[in-house]
């Protein structure tokens, strides 16, 4: 790692000249030709683009500033205190689009020329400068899988839209009233299809949204949600904060775990004193004294290069109905577990690794054990016809989705990421408790051969 630190610090250098010399004029050739480019753990075919950074900025440019400086200040001044400026990247270099393109509008300082913008700004903008990154990420469920639930799943349109809307209160589905469960929640972590209005612009409603954002020009991503606009930092993107906006609460409560191991507890003691600033692939045991979430699932350690697409050091997929060994799109399965390794004896011995994947993996083989047996039971209670039409409504159902999507998860996750009181009693010791209520619920059925009148499940909470 010596070898790849000094390296970058020479580029840095490199670069640093490049700027003195106080270039006029911005060049950038792209090779079309395949080279071998690092795919975060992996090696993958690409194009190889070179980019020389201009030390001015063109006018136009100039007066997208000047004219945001004073209506936009704090976007400015964020802007300015990042690196994207340091580089002279502006906002004409990221908000402008082509006439043709279908998220083309034009704000006030600009309408009557000939200079289109969007406020709008996906990752394929992104790939122009950061190519690598924006594949590996797209290649990610952090991509176009994010917004799955939210755009194809009926189970889940139907509380979003029926039953935290429309069934209590009468409000209309397409109403701004119908559409705030999904808007103020679900899409801000998973993301939508943007819709826009007659001027081209976003409407209310489906904008902004989470890292599966699917924008009208077809393109998926929002690079956003973790390098928060407009400064774009790179330490932030490391603190495990950043990934707790999404991941915590009562179904996948990561924050929460991290801050109940010795990693977190020795973040929330040191971080200050950490170097979050370094490098890409140049952060390493040093810099910081234990992990956040940014080491351990994507940034470049010993052997491992950076990586945006967190599914290739991951074994488990921890957050589905039933665990099951990744592969394919999903991540890399036996080789994401030697990746991982690879991460934990950077600061673990091989016994202290070995041990804790394996109680993982004892911890994933006995949820699958009572998630077989409630299956078994829903399959018989449907061929008995005791199985209500809707899920939500239905006793037995409702408490089988607890079961895996929040007390199932918080077992299999406080296993995975040390966090002993999430995997035993916000976890395995509810989801016991859970288990006996859908027995009881599933004997009295096949005993009386009709569904009761009255559920008798209330909802258990956020715990």
């Amino acid at each position: 790692m010596m070898i790849r630190r000094t390296l970058v610090i020479m580029l840095a250098m490199v670069i640093c000249s490049i700027l003195g010399a106080g270039y006029a004029v911005a060049q950038e050739s792209v090779q079309k030709v395949p080279k071998a480019m690092s795919q975060g753990d992996a090696t993958l075919g690409g194009i190889h683009k070179q980019i020389l950074v201009q030390r001015g900025l063109s006018e136009a440019a100039k007066k997208c500033i000047e004219c945001h400086a004073k209506e936009t200040p704090g976007i400015v001044d964020n802007w300015r205190n990042g690196r994207m400026a340091h580089a002279q990247v502006s906002c004409y270099d990221c908000h402008v689009v082509e006439k043709t393109s279908p998220m083309a509008s034009q704000c006030n300082g600009v309408r009557g020329t000939n200079i289109y913008t969007s406020p709008m700004v996906s990752s394929k903008t992104c790939s122009r400068c950061h190519p690598v990154e924006v594949s590996q990420f797209l290649e990610s469920s952090h991509a176009k899988p994010a917004s799955e639930p939210i755009m194809n799943n009926p189970t889940f349109n139907k509380l979003m839209y029926y039953y935290e809307g429309l069934e209590f209160t009468g409000v209309d589905r397409n109403s701004p009233e119908g559409m705030a469960p999904r808007a103020s929640g679900c899409q801000m972590c998973h993301g939508t299809i943007i819709q826009l209005g007659a001027d081209n612009k976003p409407v209310n409603m489906t904008w902004p949204a989470g890292p599966g954002q699917r924008y009208p020009d077809g393109s998926v991503g929002n690079c956003s949600v973790c390098h928060t606009r407009h400064m774009f930092s790179i330490a932030e993107a490391r603190k495990p904060e950043s990934c707790g906006t999404c991941h915590l609460g009562p179904d996948h409560p990561n924050i929460e775990i991290y801050e109940q191991s010795k990693h977190g507890q020795i973040y929330a003691a040191h971080e200050a004193d950490w170097n979050f600033g370094a490098a890409p692939d140049t952060w390493e045991p040093g810099d910081y004294d234990a992990p956040t979430c940014a080491v351990c699932h994507l940034s470049g350690i010993g052997e491992l290069s950076t990586t945006h697409n967190p599914e290739t050091r991951l074994k488990w997929q921890l957050y589905s109905k039933r665990s099951e060994i990744r592969s394919g799109t999903r991540g890399a399965g036996e080789e994401g577990a030697k990746r991982m390794r690879l991460v934990c004896t950077n600061c673990h011995s091989t016994l202290h690794t070995d041990s804790t994947m394996a109680t993982l993996d004892a911890s994933v083989a006995l949820y699958n054990i009572y998630w077989d047996k409630a299956v078994a039971m829903k399959k018989e209670l449907a061929e008995k016809k005791l199985l209500g039409d809707d899920p939500w409504k239905d006793g037995f159902q409702r408490l089988m989705y607890y079961l895996w999507h929040h007390e199932g998860r918080r077992a299999r996750q406080g296993a995975a990421m040390n966090g002993p009181d999430y995997a035993h009693w916000h976890g395995f010791f509810q989801l016991f408790q859970m288990f006996m209520d859908m027995q009881a619920i599933y004997d009295w059925r096949i005993k009386n051969g009709k569904i009761e009148d009255l559920t008798n499940v209330a909802c258990p909470g956020p715990d």
